[in-house]
């Protein structure tokens, strides 16, 4: 017992990977931010309807839902964890250079399936890692994870706002490839020197997966659609993640279309909401830890319904801005928790698969969000589309009620 193996074993597990991790998560949303700020300037050049505009997204979100189990089908297969994130840096970038050369409604959806496709399989690969290296910390090192993503979502608007003050959405979309670029070609460098650091361990991110035969894994993956738990915790964070999309895509159209808001201000209030989800995803994955995750997941969900109300309610004065943070805070505060809550339903050798699942449900909830507001605004207005998601957020709030408990428990690999 006293032996240096067992000493290792006890002492502390240094966050380098959840830094290295999280910094390679936040790459993958930067371009998805600066999309979505470029959205209301697209939909004027091509006259495109409010429907056409949620289409857009639905279209990206449905294309990451469906990629999204076989790319956890894909890391449970072949294991290389840090290989598939560094593929996922380099397919996200592209398709948004892209985006350059459209001129037509039909190209712009191609691009954003490409999208959809190469974002989608960060996750799976990402968060089944640091799940197995940090099992007592799934909260906290999870909402480190998601904070990457917060950042890149802050700085994101605020550079390309700034940007579109001197030119062309064309020629942003251009300049904005050049540091995705560097900075994926460092995190592929990064990645494989910790894998040649981790060489042949236990918990090396490029370490090749167990081999199982194609029944085998069918009969465990079966397993996984029959797991009521993990069911139910997914299909609460669809509706959550209805909410999300819905907001990310019409809060910019909003403020542009009828707050009459320049690009540059209209970044600064979506950096206002990201900063509010960085600083709420720490404070909420460590109380889901110590507290258990359904009381921090219902009182975010609760609150997150509020604030969008009162959000609408402000209108034009000087508390929408107010309220933007407060939905921001609330809204990301959850998303953490509920992966790790997924994490801890799953077994460990179908952790992959386990969070394909769940991404692939939640993609198909925030692929249908868009497309239903942009109906609803075109035929009501705005500010109805925002009470409907109010109403996505407050029936994630009720599936959650129908967990077995919220405590924090291990769940033991599925028998070979």
């Amino acid at each position: 017992m006293n032996s240096p193996t067992a000493s290792a074993a006890a002492a502390p597990r240094s966050f380098r990977e959840v830094w290295l991790i999280s910094a390679g998560h936040g790459f993958t949303h930067w371009y998805t931010a600066t999309f979505y700020l470029l959205l209301p300037l697209i939909g004027k050049e091509l006259g495109l309807s409010f429907t056409e505009i949620g289409f857009i997204m639905t279209i990206q979100h449905l294309v990451g839902a469906i990629s999204n189990l076989p790319g956890g089908i894909l890391v449970d297969a072949i294991g290389k964890r840090g290989y598939l994130m560094a593929a996922s840096l380099f397919w996200v970038g592209f398709p948004y250079a892209l985006m350059a050369l459209t001129h037509n409604y039909w190209m712009l959806l191609v691009c954003v399936t490409l999208v959809g496709i190469g974002n989608n399989l960060w996750h799976p690969a990402a968060i089944s890692a640091l799940a197995d290296h940090y099992p007592e910390r799934k909260g906290l090192v999870l909402s480190f994870h998601g904070m990457g993503g917060n950042v890149a979502e802050s700085l994101a608007p605020l550079v390309v706002g700034a940007l579109l003050a001197w030119f062309s959405w064309r020629t942003v979309v251009v300049i904005n490839i050049v540091p995705g670029i560097v900075m994926a070609v460092l995190i592929v460098a990064m990645l494989g020197a910790l894998s040649i650091a981790k060489a042949g361990g236990e918990h090396a991110v490029n370490a090749g997966a167990e081999s199982r035969s194609t029944s085998h894994y069918l009969r465990d993956f079966m397993s996984l659609l029959k797991n009521k738990a993990l069911m139910l915790v997914s299909c609460s964070a669809a509706f959550r993640t209805m909410t999300q999309s819905g907001l990310l895509t019409f809060l910019p159209v909003y403020l542009a279309y009828e707050l009459n808001y320049s690009p540059f201000v209209v970044g600064v209030s979506m950096t206002v909401l990201q900063i509010a989800g960085f600083v709420a995803a720490p404070i909420a994955g460590h109380l889901s830890d110590k507290m258990g995750r359904r009381r921090v997941v219902i009182s975010s969900m609760v609150l997150t319904a509020a604030m969008i109300v009162g959000m609408v309610l402000a209108g034009r004065t000087v508390f929408f801005i107010f309220f933007i943070a407060l939905v921001g805070f609330f809204l990301y505060a959850m998303r953490p928790v509920l992966q790790a809550w997924a994490v801890e339903c799953t077994p460990k050798n179908l952790a992959g698969t386990g969070v394909g699942l769940q991404f692939g449900i939640t993609g198909l909830g925030g692929s249908v969000s868009p497309a239903l507001f942009g109906i609803i605004a075109d035929s009501f207005d705005l500010y109805t589309g925002f009470y409907f998601l109010a109403g996505t957020i407050a029936f994630a709030n009720v599936l959650v009620f129908f967990m077995p408990n919220g405590a924090v428990r291990q769940v033991k690999p599925a028998a070979a």
